[in-house]
């Protein structure tokens, strides 16, 4: 095992192939790892199955015709609540999906990060989440005196995880220094691969992990690789470093009122590469100055 994880964005996706089962962390729009989605969005990459509390990753990559099959609990912009890209290619009935409570989701996640076949729940009961095509759910009684019957929430097994943080060294020790990292420790012990995007590479000593450990997001042997892309999160937010980008999340779902419109969109802010897109958007200054939105 390397002790220098650091790579580009293109080495990564160079690694993931068609078909895979690839989970994204971060929430909706918090902290999402939009320059690695972009990358994947720029290659030939197809038929992906789509792990995700989804957001603007989710609509692009369906806008692209690049998900086969999506597993989520839902996909939201929050100021706009149904990702119009998302809500599009269900409409068109254009990808498979496994629709989920998020605690079932959340479950299923940690299943798998466990490396269990299942965790009992008691989430999803009584809904028709259960009889949906796509998947045949079980139950398991439990052994006890109770013999409460309950939903077995599978693994959501992952063979790749993507997720953004604010800083890491070389080493792949990371520091997510948001308020709060949702499930992103969970999606890293989900996949045997991990790739994080990160705002800012920094050295051991900087990063300071003893006196950071609360920000530590998962031990270093979890992390595959480290791609410095700044800003890599935008238009979701990192906070407390920089907020979710409203205008450019306006014009984002203005894209997908026709095909025309998300082929300008690909052009000026995809096409083209990372630096291209920071500067279409606006660049350091304007990003640094966003601010925090009113949910």
């Amino acid at each position: 095992m390397t002790f220098d994880k650091r790579m580009s964005a293109a080495d990564v996706v160079a690694q993931l192939k068609d078909g895979m089962t690839i989970g994204i962390g971060g929430w909706a729009t918090r902290r999402k790892p939009m320059a690695l989605v972009r990358e994947i969005l720029r290659s030939d990459l197809k038929n992906l199955t789509i792990v995700s509390y989804g957001g603007p990753d989710v609509g692009m990559l369906c806008a692209a015709g690049k998900v086969k099959k999506l597993i989520f609990a839902f996909v939201s912009l929050d100021h706009y609540p149904l990702e119009p890209h998302f809500r599009a290619a269900r409409q068109a009935g254009s990808i498979e999906v496994l629709e989920l409570d998020e605690g079932m989701f959340h479950w299923g996640l940690r299943a798998a990060a466990m490396q269990l076949p299942f965790l009992p729940t008691r989430i999803g009961i009584g809904t028709d989440l259960l009889t949906q095509k796509g998947f045949e759910f079980k139950t398991v009684k439990s052994p006890y005196g109770d013999g409460e019957e309950l939903i077995a929430m599978p693994a959501l097994n992952l063979d790749v995880a993507l997720i953004h943080a604010q800083r890491s060294d070389e080493k792949g020790n990371l520091l997510v220094t948001s308020v709060d990292p949702f499930f992103d420790e969970l999606f890293a012990r989900a996949a045997p691969k991990v790739y994080a995007s990160v705002d800012k590479m920094a050295s051991t000593a900087e990063l300071d992990v003893e006196n950071n450990a609360r920000f530590a997001l998962v031990e270093r042997a979890r992390i595959t690789g480290v791609v410095e892309t700044p800003f890599g999160a935008h238009p979701t937010s990192a906070a407390p470093e920089y907020q979710l980008d409203l205008k450019h999340l306006k014009t984002y779902v203005d894209s997908a009122a026709a095909p025309e419109a998300w082929g300008a969109y690909r052009k000026t802010y995809i096409d083209a590469g990372e630096d291209a897109y920071l500067a279409a958007v606006g660049g350091a200054e304007v990003i640094n100055a966003l601010p925090k939105p009113i949910y």
